[in-house]
């Protein structure tokens, strides 16, 4: 007898509940409800070096395929994204910024601790964006670790990455591009750096996120943005 047939539906569930334990164990990700895919990130965002390995990490190899998977499952409706991250590698982070904005399916982001650096272009990017009463974004220029060429040519290159990350923040949130680049360059609020800390209300007045909320109203979106891209097919 073909072992399949021997499986019941306790044995399917268990099965499933495995496959979600090891996913959320391993990614961060999980789907709800069988319809919405839920994706963390978290920590610090990993680029092409690899961090410590006690280091908390949300590694782009690991999203892009993730988000691919998701934009070409028809049995994924939504996507609903948790973050609470310090920001990493500029290109890794714009990269997952753009694949989540190209998603065609409805998307919300949540930030919950906070969204700093790199991961403020991720948070913009969905259609939709909530933070939590406490939650905090950081905006500072880019820095860059180990050996600095002086040359005009490295400065050059770092006006460009940060023109990059302006000009998606500036087109995927309500925000003046004027304004941020304001922002990023106060000198008067971090103590040894440039840049602004904005916590909760702060980030949803200066245009950057939608609305102050948990995870319970940035689910009820998420189910709006569906429903409406759903009956919007129906009357094609």
């Amino acid at each position: 007898m073909d072992q399949t047939e021997n499986k019941t539906p306790d044995t399917d569930t268990e099965d499933q509940e495995k496959d979600q334990r090891e996913a959320i164990r391993e990614t961060g990700d999980v789907v709800l409800n069988r319809r919405i895919h839920l994706l963390s990130v978290i920590g610090e965002i990993e680029g092409h070096e690899c961090l410590p390995g006690n280091s908390k990490t949300t590694k782009y190899e690991h999203v892009l395929p993730k988000l691919a998977a998701i934009e070409d499952s028809p049995e994924i409706d939504g996507l609903l994204i948790l973050l609470n991250t310090v920001g990493g590698d500029v290109e890794a982070g714009l990269a997952i910024a753009e694949m989540i904005a190209s998603v065609s399916k409805p998307t919300v982001s949540l930030v919950l601790g906070g969204s700093h650096s790199i991961g403020v272009p991720i948070a913009v990017s969905t259609d939709y964006s909530f933070i939590v009463k406490t939650g905090t974004m950081v905006i500072h220029p880019v820095r860059m670790n180990g050996t600095v060429i002086g040359a005009p040519q490295t400065y050059d290159y770092f006006r460009q990455m940060q023109d990059r990350i302006l000009g998606f923040i500036s087109d995927h949130s309500r925000a003046d591009r004027e304004r941020l680049e304001e922002l990023m360059l106060d000198t008067g609020m971090l103590t040894k750096d440039l840049g602004t800390i904005l916590v909760g209300e702060d980030a949803v007045k200066e245009g950057l996120i939608d609305e102050v909320g948990g995870i319970s109203g940035a689910l009820s979106k998420l189910r709006e943005l569906i429903q409406k891209k759903k009956a919007g097919k129906n009357c094609l």
